[in-house]
């Protein structure tokens, strides 16, 4: 898990650099509607997983479980349905996703670090320090970011910060063009490229049949029915889509953001519904969270259990309604 998911953190820190210098991120009136939803989509499954827990403390720390947003599987359902999407909406989810998925960097790193260790703390700093030195002095070639990266995680992995983020730390420092022209061809791009089909072939898959699986013999109402189960579940198919449309409404109503072009209500509703597939991130956060083999199941099943609901339900709510066509 340390190893494997540095690398998608690697490759979501590229795309969260490139599209907040040279895509569809790069100026503040294109960030504040996506930003807006992904706050919304964020705070809301935290409450209701945190009220319906409210009774059992020791669930507590799973609060962050339902936040996240999987982005891999989030686009590919939304690729599933081709021309009945605009562009515009693809653009959106995108865009909501790639904060989705900076704001669980955010909270892996302040809530579910271990005891510190001083000296590895400072050696990663170091080291940082060093890789934002070499992009400094503009050099271009790859390999000495890679290498320092390898040494940086390392650092990180004895320090008790989560060591997958020492992948959006190097992320950071890769070079990156300063025109949209110039970024297609920079170390960051072709680092990019490079790591995609890796990720979403090798990396991904490998860390889902890894962490996904739970034996289905001692399962019972009673699991799914828990107080953590329910949090997951609720926070995931309520909490994402509530979150989401109460933050898209407030933004597009007090001038903060408009709509994606081409996109109605009813089909926003339908993004939204997609931003509840939690799976690999949610999984991921609850491994951080509990340790317990009982908890871990539980976690398991009801990930599994939100996200299917929401994939499901935003598939239905997208191929009825969600047309390019519809009003505004």
């Amino acid at each position: 898990n340390d190893g494997l998911m540095a690398l998608f953190f690697l490759l979501v820190g590229l795309e969260i650099k490139r599209e907040l210098r040279a895509g569809e991120l790069d100026t503040w009136p294109r960030r504040a509607l996506p930003l807006a939803a992904a706050l919304g989509g964020m705070i809301a499954p935290a409450l209701i997983f945190l009220a319906i827990n409210g009774r059992t403390p020791e669930n507590w720390r799973g609060w962050a479980i339902p936040t996240a947003t999987d982005i891999a599987f989030a686009l590919g359902v939304l690729s599933l349905l081709g021309s009945r999407v605009p562009h515009s909406l693809k653009v959106f989810l995108t865009s909501l996703a790639i904060i989705d998925d900076l704001g669980a960097i955010l909270i892996i790193a302040i809530f579910y670090a271990s005891s510190l260790s001083v000296p590895a703390v400072g050696a990663a700093i170091v080291i940082a320090a060093v890789l934002f030195g070499l992009n400094a002095v503009g050099v271009l070639r790859l390999a000495p970011y890679l290498a320092l990266g390898v040494m940086l995680w390392v650092a990180m992995l004895f320090s008790g910060i989560h060591a997958t983020l020492a992948g959006v730390v190097l992320a950071m420092a890769i070079p990156l063009g300063a025109g949209a022209e110039e970024a297609s061809g920079s170390p960051l791009q072709r680092l990019e490229d490079g790591l995609g089909s890796w990720v979403a072939f090798l990396v991904l898959p490998v860390f889902a049949f890894a962490n996904a699986g739970v034996s289905l013999a001692g399962a019972s109402a009673d699991m799914l029915l828990a107080p953590l189960s329910l949090g997951i579940v609720a926070g995931l198919f309520f909490g994402k889509q509530v979150g989401i449309m109460a933050a898209v409404y407030a933004a597009s109503r007090t001038g903060l953001g408009r709509l994606p072009e081409g996109a109605s209500w009813r089909a926003i509703y339908g993004v939204a519904l997609l931003c509840g597939i939690g799976f690999t991130m949610s999984l991921f956060i609850g491994l951080l969270a509990f340790s317990d083999p009982e908890r871990e199941a539980t976690i398991k099943i009801a990930v599994l259990t939100g996200s299917l609901l929401s994939a499901l339900a935003g598939v239905a709510v997208l191929l009825v309604l969600g047309r390019p066509t519809d009003a505004h």
